[in-house]
């Protein structure tokens, strides 16, 4: 006793005190002496009754997908959640500043009180471990993606707009294998399209330096032209044949023209689960690096959202379509390709990051190189197709008529398709209504539009329904094609120079999509990368295929006279 009030002077404490710690640590150990203030749980809503905890929770749940409010509109929802639930004056409701604490408790990490697109993300995000995605090889797996460009763009008819840019990109090495900027609305045929620029080779455009070219690149150069011939005019980037392609639930995805342009390439498709952006994250992180590195710099820049917007960014917009689809391609080349990137680092020299080419030269070096040859049919099975009967009067395809005097011997015959009731496979461009394409036993038959003389111009799909919508104000049947072809004609010549802004927007549209890449003329076609400049007199005459692509008006001028 006289040892423990010798302590308990020299602590300052009572002797009762030390004596209950003596009792402690005889039966708890080191842990009876603990504080257990120190060490109290408790709950981070305090006292607050349970069913008040409940009906917050749930209105801070409810309100993911609504416009931000404020912490009183929470407070007001979830007392009439309460009052609902369990009569009023049931259960005690806390102060105005409890209701306070409370809310700021149970918003925590959800962004209840800030920007509304960093809450839906938040709330979207997966209860389980995000798990990387890994690929040994190139083409192995592919993501594709679209999504609007933070870039405002200007339209042939001055109208400014925004771009909408798909990118497919290999998961290996994280090289952007093709990227395809359309004005916004893209088609299904834009993502299969995509799909043959994937397949050949990034020719050199002229007025690009020399360090563009793949002889000028770390990439095996000669070990590749060994391999495919058109890498002699080849761009410094890797051609990457997709074992599998990975997308989303976008209409354009999960279209019939994508679905089978991706059979007839013999490519699998493998669709990411509903809103799990994780199961394409390479794509869609390789979209904010695009805005971070490369739209920033450009006039026009919107920022990704309002709050970031500057002022009258219409009037800095400068840009066309083909002139920014162009620089991003150099950019492509001489940013993206050689820029070393964080995600690529070798596993025996953690601290060193590889660029996209250059890890695509040691996995290349491993896996080898596929090279696959596009024709003009190829490009003629990647466009939409639609089944219709050949009468006499030809091929009706959304109240336009085609015909052409080769579908004679086909006229009102079955084509063999049991499984489409007898009808005739007919491929057509939405961006060029020009023509059909019909496929027959004896091969393709091109088919123009009967009233393709009244336009002056090439139009696309939503020039033609625009058209429609004006012959039908003006108290025209809308079901006469010459009815509305005299409209799209006067549509195409003067809608740019009158007050319809609705119009110029759509003959801006119509402009800027024909004039961008896409299944072009058949040289084009049989070699992507083009003849050699001082070998084009030289060069052997392309295999005879069917001609389609972007309207040549002097050339139709002259067909008419």
């Amino acid at each position: 006793m006289e040892r423990a009030q010798a302590k308990a002077d020299e602590l300052g404490v009572s002797l009762r005190t030390v004596m209950d710690k003596r009792s402690r640590y005889a039966r708890q150990g080191l842990w009876g002496l603990v504080d257990r203030r120190l060490v109290r749980v408790k709950e981070a809503t305090g006292r607050a009754d349970a069913r008040v905890v409940a009906a917050v929770r749930q209105v801070l749940e409810d309100q993911t997908q609504v416009s931000t409010g404020t912490r009183a509109r929470v407070i007001r929802r979830a007392v009439k959640l309460v009052e609902a639930t369990h009569g009023e004056g049931v259960v005690p409701l806390p102060s105005r500043n409890t209701f306070y604490r409370l809310i700021d408790a149970l918003s925590s990490g959800r962004h209840s009180f800030g920007s509304a697109v960093t809450r839906r993300q938040t709330a979207n995000r997966p209860e389980g471990p995000f798990t990387p995605t890994f690929a040994d090889r190139p083409g192995e797996q592919v993501q594709i993606d679209s999504t609007p460009l933070d870039v405002m763009v200007v339209l042939d008819s001055g109208v400014t707009a925004r771009a909408d840019l798909t990118i497919a990109v290999d998961v290996a090495t994280r090289t952007i294998c093709a990227a395809v900027l359309r004005p916004v609305g893209t088609k299904a045929v834009d993502a299969s399209l995509l799909l043959a620029r994937m397949l050949v080779p990034e020719p050199m455009r002229p007025g690009w330096s020399a360090s563009l070219a793949m002889a000028s690149s770390r990439l095996p150069h000669r070990e590749l032209l060994d391999v495919d011939a058109r890498m002699d005019q080849a761009a410094a980037k890797p051609v990457i044949v997709p074992d599998t392609v990975v997308i989303d639930g976008g209409k354009v995805f999960i279209s019939d023209t994508f679905v089978r342009a991706c059979e007839r390439l013999g490519i699998s498709v493998q669709r990411a689960r509903p809103r799990t952006p994780t199961d394409k994250g390479v794509v869609e992180a390789t979209f904010s690096a695009i805005n971070t590195l490369f739209c920033q710099h450009l006039a026009g820049y919107t920022g990704r959202d309002v709050t970031r917007r500057g002022d009258r960014i219409e009037q800095a917009a400068v840009w066309t379509i083909p002139e920014l689809q162009e620089l991003l391609e150099k950019w492509l080349l001489a940013g993206w390709q050689a820029r070393p990137h964080d995600a690529l680092r070798d596993p025996f020299r953690p601290g060193k990051a590889v660029s996209p080419n250059d890890k695509y030269v040691s996995l290349v070096a491993a896996a080898g190189y596929l090279s696959l040859v596009l024709r003009g049919e190829d490009y003629l099975e990647l466009l939409p197709v639609a089944w219709r009967a050949i009468n006499d009067y030809g091929i009706r395809i959304g109240h336009r008529t085609y015909d052409a005097p080769e579908l004679g011997p086909w006229r009102r015959q079955h084509s063999g398709h049991s499984a489409e009731r007898g009808l005739w496979e007919v491929h057509y461009d939405p961006y060029d209504l020009s023509r059909v394409f019909v496929r027959t036993n004896g091969g393709w038959i091109t088919a123009p539009w009967v009233h393709l003389p009244l336009v002056n111009g090439p139009f696309a799909d939503f020039t033609w329904d625009h058209a429609r919508r004006l012959a039908a104000a003006a108290g025209l049947d809308d079901s006469n094609e010459a009815a509305v072809a005299r409209v799209l004609d006067a549509l195409l010549t003067r809608a740019e120079h009158g007050p319809d802004t609705r119009s110029a927007r759509i003959i801006a549209r119509t402009r800027a999509a024909v004039a961008l890449p896409g299944p072009t003329a058949a040289s084009e076609i049989d070699n992507p990368s083009g003849p050699e400049p001082d070998s084009a007199a030289t060069a052997s005459p392309s295999a005879e295929v069917v001609p389609f692509g972007v309207f040549d008006p002097h050339a139709e001028a002259e067909r008419w006279l």
